[in-house]
Protein backbone atom coordinates (compact mmCIF):
# COMPACT_ATOMS: atom_id res chain seq x y z
CA UNK A 1 0.00 0.00 0.00
CA UNK A 2 1.72 3.16 -1.18
CA UNK A 3 1.48 6.20 -3.38
CA UNK A 4 -1.58 8.09 -4.55
CA UNK A 5 -4.56 6.78 -6.50
CA UNK A 6 -4.72 7.49 -10.18
CA UNK A 7 -7.41 9.96 -11.31
CA UNK A 8 -10.50 8.54 -12.96
CA UNK A 9 -12.59 10.01 -15.72
CA UNK A 10 -16.24 10.49 -14.78
CA UNK A 11 -18.42 7.98 -16.63
CA UNK A 12 -22.09 7.14 -16.47
CA UNK A 13 -22.86 3.82 -14.77
CA UNK A 14 -23.26 1.78 -17.97
CA UNK A 15 -20.04 3.13 -19.50
CA UNK A 16 -18.21 2.62 -16.21
CA UNK A 17 -19.36 -1.00 -16.07
CA UNK A 18 -18.26 -1.58 -19.67
CA UNK A 19 -14.85 -0.08 -18.89
CA UNK A 20 -14.54 -2.24 -15.78
CA UNK A 21 -15.34 -5.40 -17.75
CA UNK A 22 -12.81 -4.42 -20.40
CA UNK A 23 -10.14 -3.96 -17.72
CA UNK A 24 -10.49 -7.56 -16.48
CA UNK A 25 -11.48 -9.32 -19.70
CA UNK A 26 -7.95 -10.47 -20.52
CA UNK A 27 -6.97 -11.45 -16.99
CA UNK A 28 -7.15 -14.92 -15.44
CA UNK A 29 -10.22 -15.13 -13.24
CA UNK A 30 -9.20 -15.19 -9.54
CA UNK A 31 -9.09 -18.82 -8.46
CA UNK A 32 -10.17 -18.00 -4.90
CA UNK A 33 -13.12 -15.74 -5.66
CA UNK A 34 -15.67 -18.55 -5.33
CA UNK A 35 -15.01 -20.67 -2.24
CA UNK A 36 -18.41 -22.26 -1.53
CA UNK A 37 -20.22 -25.00 -3.47
CA UNK A 38 -21.61 -23.73 -6.78
CA UNK A 39 -25.33 -23.07 -7.09
CA UNK A 40 -27.46 -23.11 -10.22
CA UNK A 41 -28.65 -19.58 -10.90
CA UNK A 42 -31.56 -18.07 -12.79
CA UNK A 43 -32.13 -14.39 -13.43
CA UNK A 44 -35.48 -12.61 -13.34
CA UNK A 45 -35.49 -9.67 -15.76
CA UNK A 46 -33.34 -9.01 -18.84
CA UNK A 47 -32.18 -5.43 -18.29
CA UNK A 48 -28.74 -3.89 -17.78
CA UNK A 49 -27.97 -5.66 -14.51
CA UNK A 50 -29.05 -9.06 -15.83
CA UNK A 51 -26.72 -8.58 -18.78
CA UNK A 52 -23.89 -7.64 -16.42
CA UNK A 53 -24.55 -10.76 -14.35
CA UNK A 54 -24.34 -12.99 -17.41
CA UNK A 55 -21.14 -11.28 -18.54
CA UNK A 56 -19.60 -11.55 -15.07
CA UNK A 57 -20.31 -15.26 -14.76
CA UNK A 58 -18.87 -15.80 -18.23
CA UNK A 59 -15.58 -14.32 -17.02
CA UNK A 60 -15.54 -17.10 -14.42
CA UNK A 61 -16.36 -19.77 -16.99
CA UNK A 62 -19.87 -20.08 -15.56
CA UNK A 63 -23.30 -19.52 -17.10
CA UNK A 64 -26.76 -18.70 -15.89
CA UNK A 65 -28.91 -21.82 -15.99
CA UNK A 66 -32.27 -20.07 -16.41
CA UNK A 67 -33.99 -16.79 -17.28
CA UNK A 68 -37.53 -15.49 -16.90
CA UNK A 69 -38.84 -12.14 -18.03
CA UNK A 70 -42.17 -10.35 -18.37
CA UNK A 71 -41.72 -10.59 -22.15
CA UNK A 72 -40.88 -14.13 -23.28
CA UNK A 73 -39.28 -13.00 -26.57
CA UNK A 74 -36.75 -10.91 -24.64
CA UNK A 75 -35.95 -13.86 -22.41
CA UNK A 76 -35.32 -16.01 -25.48
CA UNK A 77 -33.03 -13.39 -27.03
CA UNK A 78 -31.17 -13.06 -23.72
CA UNK A 79 -30.73 -16.84 -23.50
CA UNK A 80 -29.39 -17.05 -27.05
CA UNK A 81 -26.92 -14.27 -26.41
CA UNK A 82 -25.49 -15.77 -23.21
CA UNK A 83 -25.99 -19.50 -23.67
CA UNK A 84 -28.67 -19.81 -20.99
CA UNK A 85 -30.06 -23.33 -20.98
CA UNK A 86 -33.60 -22.79 -19.69
CA UNK A 87 -36.10 -20.09 -20.71
CA UNK A 88 -39.30 -19.99 -18.69
CA UNK A 89 -42.64 -18.84 -20.02
CA UNK A 90 -43.81 -17.87 -16.54
CA UNK A 91 -42.20 -17.07 -13.21
CA UNK A 92 -44.15 -19.95 -11.69
CA UNK A 93 -42.43 -22.30 -14.12
CA UNK A 94 -39.05 -21.04 -12.92
CA UNK A 95 -40.00 -21.46 -9.25
CA UNK A 96 -41.15 -25.02 -9.90
CA UNK A 97 -37.88 -26.07 -11.52
CA UNK A 98 -35.84 -28.15 -9.04
CA UNK A 99 -32.69 -27.51 -11.11
CA UNK A 100 -32.61 -23.87 -9.95
CA UNK A 101 -31.08 -23.15 -6.54
CA UNK A 102 -30.97 -19.35 -6.53
CA UNK A 103 -32.54 -16.43 -8.38
CA UNK A 104 -31.26 -12.92 -8.99
CA UNK A 105 -34.07 -10.36 -9.14
CA UNK A 106 -33.15 -7.47 -11.46
CA UNK A 107 -36.55 -5.88 -12.12
CA UNK A 108 -37.67 -2.36 -10.98
CA UNK A 109 -37.84 -1.64 -7.22
CA UNK A 110 -41.61 -1.71 -6.95
CA UNK A 111 -41.87 -5.24 -8.38
CA UNK A 112 -39.43 -6.84 -5.94
CA UNK A 113 -41.81 -7.70 -3.13
CA UNK A 114 -43.92 -9.98 -5.34
CA UNK A 115 -40.84 -12.02 -6.26
CA UNK A 116 -39.62 -11.92 -2.65
CA UNK A 117 -42.88 -13.54 -1.59
CA UNK A 118 -42.92 -16.22 -4.28
CA UNK A 119 -39.28 -17.30 -4.68
CA UNK A 120 -38.56 -18.12 -1.00
CA UNK A 121 -41.85 -19.99 -0.75
CA UNK A 122 -40.57 -22.16 -3.62
CA UNK A 123 -37.34 -22.85 -1.74
CA UNK A 124 -35.13 -20.58 -3.85
CA UNK A 125 -32.33 -18.50 -2.37
CA UNK A 126 -32.64 -14.87 -3.47
CA UNK A 127 -30.19 -12.16 -4.42
CA UNK A 128 -32.19 -8.98 -5.05
CA UNK A 129 -31.00 -5.87 -6.82
CA UNK A 130 -31.12 -2.56 -4.95
CA UNK A 131 -33.25 -1.21 -3.60
CA UNK A 132 -34.25 -4.56 -2.23
CA UNK A 133 -37.78 -3.36 -1.37
CA UNK A 134 -39.76 -0.13 -1.35
CA UNK A 135 -39.78 0.23 2.41
CA UNK A 136 -38.84 -1.36 5.72
CA UNK A 137 -42.19 -3.12 6.17
CA UNK A 138 -41.73 -4.97 2.88
CA UNK A 139 -38.19 -5.97 3.80
CA UNK A 140 -39.29 -7.27 7.20
CA UNK A 141 -41.93 -9.37 5.45
CA UNK A 142 -39.40 -10.74 2.96
CA UNK A 143 -36.92 -11.61 5.71
CA UNK A 144 -39.61 -13.43 7.67
CA UNK A 145 -40.57 -15.45 4.60
CA UNK A 146 -36.95 -16.37 3.87
CA UNK A 147 -36.49 -17.51 7.47
CA UNK A 148 -39.74 -19.49 7.38
CA UNK A 149 -38.67 -21.39 4.27
CA UNK A 150 -35.01 -21.81 5.25
CA UNK A 151 -33.47 -19.86 2.36
CA UNK A 152 -30.96 -17.02 2.15
CA UNK A 153 -32.13 -13.52 1.24
CA UNK A 154 -29.37 -11.14 0.21
CA UNK A 155 -29.28 -7.49 -0.87
CA UNK A 156 -27.24 -6.97 -4.05
CA UNK A 157 -26.09 -3.43 -3.20
CA UNK A 158 -22.51 -3.74 -4.45
CA UNK A 159 -20.91 -1.98 -1.47
CA UNK A 160 -21.92 -4.87 0.76
CA UNK A 161 -19.87 -7.28 -1.34
CA UNK A 162 -16.76 -5.50 -2.65
CA UNK A 163 -13.51 -6.87 -1.14
CA UNK A 164 -12.20 -3.34 -0.59
CA UNK A 165 -14.76 -2.74 2.14
CA UNK A 166 -14.03 -6.03 3.82
CA UNK A 167 -10.36 -5.08 3.95
CA UNK A 168 -11.03 -1.57 5.25
CA UNK A 169 -13.49 -2.87 7.83
CA UNK A 170 -10.90 -5.30 9.15
CA UNK A 171 -8.50 -2.41 9.68
CA UNK A 172 -11.17 -0.23 11.27
CA UNK A 173 -12.32 -2.97 13.62
CA UNK A 174 -8.76 -3.76 14.64
CA UNK A 175 -8.58 -0.26 16.13
CA UNK A 176 -5.92 0.95 13.69
CA UNK A 177 -8.05 3.90 12.56
CA UNK A 178 -9.40 4.88 15.97
CA UNK A 179 -13.06 5.78 16.53
CA UNK A 180 -15.19 6.98 13.62
CA UNK A 181 -16.36 10.56 14.05
CA UNK A 182 -17.90 11.62 10.74
CA UNK A 183 -18.91 10.17 7.39
CA UNK A 184 -19.50 12.62 4.53
CA UNK A 185 -21.02 11.04 1.43
CA UNK A 186 -22.11 12.56 -1.90
CA UNK A 187 -23.86 11.11 -4.92
CA UNK A 188 -25.17 13.28 -7.74
CA UNK A 189 -26.50 12.09 -11.09
CA UNK A 190 -27.81 14.21 -13.94
CA UNK A 191 -31.00 12.71 -15.28
CA UNK A 192 -32.78 14.71 -17.97
CA UNK A 193 -36.32 15.76 -17.18
CA UNK A 194 -37.61 14.96 -20.68
CA UNK A 195 -40.13 12.15 -20.47
CA UNK A 196 -40.96 11.95 -16.78
CA UNK A 197 -42.42 8.48 -17.16
CA UNK A 198 -38.84 7.12 -17.04
CA UNK A 199 -37.93 5.10 -13.96
CA UNK A 200 -35.93 7.90 -12.33
CA UNK A 201 -38.83 10.31 -11.90
CA UNK A 202 -41.91 8.08 -12.15
CA UNK A 203 -43.54 7.29 -8.79
CA UNK A 204 -45.25 4.26 -10.34
CA UNK A 205 -41.76 2.84 -10.92
CA UNK A 206 -40.57 3.83 -7.42
CA UNK A 207 -38.51 6.70 -8.80
CA UNK A 208 -36.53 9.24 -6.84
CA UNK A 209 -32.97 9.72 -5.66
CA UNK A 210 -33.28 7.86 -2.37
CA UNK A 211 -33.99 4.36 -3.68
CA UNK A 212 -31.81 4.77 -6.76
CA UNK A 213 -28.64 6.31 -5.34
CA UNK A 214 -29.26 7.06 -1.65
CA UNK A 215 -29.00 3.36 -0.89
CA UNK A 216 -25.33 3.46 -1.87
CA UNK A 217 -24.55 6.55 0.20
CA UNK A 218 -26.24 5.23 3.33
CA UNK A 219 -24.73 1.77 2.95
CA UNK A 220 -21.12 2.91 2.75
CA UNK A 221 -21.55 4.98 5.90
CA UNK A 222 -23.52 2.35 7.83
CA UNK A 223 -20.85 -0.30 7.17
CA UNK A 224 -18.34 1.62 9.25
CA UNK A 225 -20.67 2.91 11.94
CA UNK A 226 -21.06 1.12 15.25
CA UNK A 227 -24.86 1.11 15.05
CA UNK A 228 -27.78 2.38 13.00
CA UNK A 229 -28.73 6.04 13.33
CA UNK A 230 -31.49 6.95 15.76
CA UNK A 231 -31.64 10.65 14.87
CA UNK A 232 -32.22 12.13 11.40
CA UNK A 233 -32.66 15.72 10.21
CA UNK A 234 -33.15 16.58 6.55
CA UNK A 235 -34.39 18.79 3.74
CA UNK A 236 -35.47 17.66 0.29
CA UNK A 237 -36.73 19.09 -2.97
CA UNK A 238 -39.25 17.05 -4.90
CA UNK A 239 -39.53 16.70 -8.66
CA UNK A 240 -42.80 17.73 -10.28
CA UNK A 241 -43.84 14.08 -10.24
CA UNK A 242 -43.63 14.08 -6.44
CA UNK A 243 -40.54 11.91 -5.95
CA UNK A 244 -37.44 13.12 -4.11
CA UNK A 245 -34.98 14.78 -6.48
CA UNK A 246 -32.37 16.54 -4.30
CA UNK A 247 -31.77 16.18 -0.59
CA UNK A 248 -29.40 16.87 2.24
CA UNK A 249 -29.58 15.01 5.54
CA UNK A 250 -27.62 14.32 8.71
CA UNK A 251 -27.81 11.19 10.84
CA UNK A 252 -26.48 10.40 14.31
CA UNK A 253 -26.35 7.13 16.23
CA UNK A 254 -26.11 6.30 19.92
CA UNK A 255 -22.30 6.46 19.75
CA UNK A 256 -22.43 10.03 18.41
CA UNK A 257 -21.14 9.11 14.94
CA UNK A 258 -22.43 11.61 12.38
CA UNK A 259 -23.31 10.99 8.75
CA UNK A 260 -23.69 13.94 6.38
CA UNK A 261 -25.21 13.16 2.98
CA UNK A 262 -26.15 14.96 -0.24
CA UNK A 263 -28.06 13.38 -3.13
CA UNK A 264 -29.37 14.63 -6.43
CA UNK A 265 -30.88 13.20 -9.59
CA UNK A 266 -30.51 16.49 -11.46
CA UNK A 267 -27.10 17.82 -10.44
CA UNK A 268 -23.87 16.00 -11.13
CA UNK A 269 -21.46 15.61 -8.24
CA UNK A 270 -18.71 13.10 -7.49
CA UNK A 271 -19.50 9.75 -5.91
CA UNK A 272 -17.27 10.47 -2.95
CA UNK A 273 -17.19 9.01 0.55
CA UNK A 274 -14.97 10.54 3.22
CA UNK A 275 -14.77 8.57 6.47
CA UNK A 276 -13.11 10.54 9.27
CA UNK A 277 -11.60 8.55 12.11
CA UNK A 278 -9.47 9.67 15.04
CA UNK A 279 -6.15 8.62 13.46
CA UNK A 280 -6.90 9.04 9.76
CA UNK A 281 -9.47 9.74 7.12
CA UNK A 282 -10.35 7.36 4.31
CA UNK A 283 -11.39 8.72 0.91
CA UNK A 284 -13.20 6.53 -1.60
CA UNK A 285 -14.23 7.78 -5.03
CA UNK A 286 -16.73 5.98 -7.26
CA UNK A 287 -17.59 4.10 -4.10
CA UNK A 288 -20.47 1.85 -5.30
CA UNK A 289 -18.02 -0.60 -6.94
CA UNK A 290 -14.75 0.71 -5.56
CA UNK A 291 -11.57 -1.34 -5.52
CA UNK A 292 -9.27 1.42 -4.23
CA UNK A 293 -9.20 3.87 -1.31
CA UNK A 294 -6.74 6.47 -0.01
CA UNK A 295 -5.94 6.74 3.70
CA UNK A 296 -4.49 10.02 4.99
CA UNK A 297 -2.94 9.58 8.42
CA UNK A 298 -3.56 12.36 10.94
CA UNK A 299 -0.16 12.24 12.64
CA UNK A 300 2.01 12.99 9.62
CA UNK A 301 -0.29 13.59 6.63
CA UNK A 302 1.03 10.47 4.93
CA UNK A 303 -1.07 9.04 2.09
CA UNK A 304 -1.53 5.29 1.80
CA UNK A 305 -3.40 3.35 -0.85
CA UNK A 306 -5.53 0.32 -0.07
CA UNK A 307 -6.53 -1.90 -2.97
CA UNK A 308 -8.63 -5.04 -2.99
CA UNK A 309 -10.69 -6.82 -5.61
CA UNK A 310 -11.59 -5.56 -9.07
CA UNK A 311 -14.48 -3.33 -10.07
CA UNK A 312 -15.19 -5.58 -13.04
CA UNK A 313 -15.97 -8.53 -10.76
CA UNK A 314 -18.56 -6.64 -8.69
CA UNK A 315 -21.45 -8.97 -9.45
CA UNK A 316 -19.27 -12.04 -9.04
CA UNK A 317 -18.61 -10.97 -5.45
CA UNK A 318 -22.38 -10.83 -4.91
CA UNK A 319 -22.80 -14.38 -6.22
CA UNK A 320 -19.87 -15.55 -4.08
CA UNK A 321 -21.38 -14.02 -0.94
CA UNK A 322 -24.78 -15.63 -1.45
CA UNK A 323 -23.20 -19.01 -2.13
CA UNK A 324 -21.03 -18.57 0.98
CA UNK A 325 -24.08 -17.67 3.08
CA UNK A 326 -25.89 -20.78 1.86
CA UNK A 327 -22.82 -22.80 2.89
CA UNK A 328 -22.99 -21.34 6.41
CA UNK A 329 -20.81 -18.22 6.29
CA UNK A 330 -22.24 -16.03 9.06
CA UNK A 331 -20.49 -12.87 7.83
CA UNK A 332 -22.14 -13.12 4.44
CA UNK A 333 -25.51 -14.08 5.91
CA UNK A 334 -25.35 -11.09 8.26
CA UNK A 335 -25.12 -8.54 5.43
CA UNK A 336 -28.91 -8.40 5.31
CA UNK A 337 -28.85 -6.76 8.75
CA UNK A 338 -26.92 -3.80 7.31
CA UNK A 339 -29.38 -3.64 4.43
CA UNK A 340 -32.28 -3.54 6.90
CA UNK A 341 -30.73 -0.64 8.83
CA UNK A 342 -30.28 1.27 5.56
CA UNK A 343 -33.86 0.54 4.49
CA UNK A 344 -35.16 1.80 7.84
CA UNK A 345 -33.36 5.12 7.33
CA UNK A 346 -34.44 5.46 3.69
CA UNK A 347 -38.05 4.78 4.61
CA UNK A 348 -37.98 7.27 7.48
CA UNK A 349 -36.51 9.99 5.27
CA UNK A 350 -38.97 9.48 2.41
CA UNK A 351 -41.93 9.58 4.75
CA UNK A 352 -40.53 12.72 6.43
CA UNK A 353 -40.52 14.31 2.97
CA UNK A 354 -44.02 13.11 2.16
CA UNK A 355 -42.80 10.81 -0.62
CA UNK A 356 -45.13 7.80 -0.73
CA UNK A 357 -45.51 5.46 -3.69
CA UNK A 358 -48.85 4.15 -4.97
CA UNK A 359 -48.17 0.84 -3.19
CA UNK A 360 -47.96 2.83 0.06
CA UNK A 361 -51.37 4.48 -0.31
CA UNK A 362 -52.71 3.18 2.99
CA UNK A 363 -49.63 4.45 4.86
CA UNK A 364 -49.96 7.84 3.14
CA UNK A 365 -53.64 8.12 4.02
CA UNK A 366 -52.90 7.32 7.65
CA UNK A 367 -50.31 10.11 7.64
CA UNK A 368 -52.77 12.51 6.00
CA UNK A 369 -50.67 13.12 2.88
CA UNK A 370 -51.13 12.45 -0.81
CA UNK A 371 -49.31 9.79 -2.80
CA UNK A 372 -46.40 10.99 -4.98
CA UNK A 373 -47.51 12.20 -8.36
CA UNK A 374 -51.17 12.65 -7.47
Amino acid sequence: MSGLSRPRTALDSAAAADAAFAAVAGKPFPADLFSAPRLNWAVIGCGVIANQMAQTLALAGRHLVGVANRTYDKAQAFAERYGVERVYKTYAELYADPAIDAVYITTPHNTHIAFLREAPAAGKHVLCEKSITLNSAELAEARALAAEHGVVLMDATTILHMPLYRKLLAEARSGAFGPLTLAQVNFGSYKEYGDLTNRFYNPRLAGGAMLDIGVYALTVARLFMASAPDEVVSLANRAQTGVDETSGFVTRNAEGELGVFSLSLHAKQPKRALLSFDRCYVEITDYPRADRAVITWTADGRHEIVEAGEEGYALAYEVADLEAAVAGDTRAAGLIDIAADVMDTMTRLRYDWGVYYPEERAIAEAAGVSVAGE
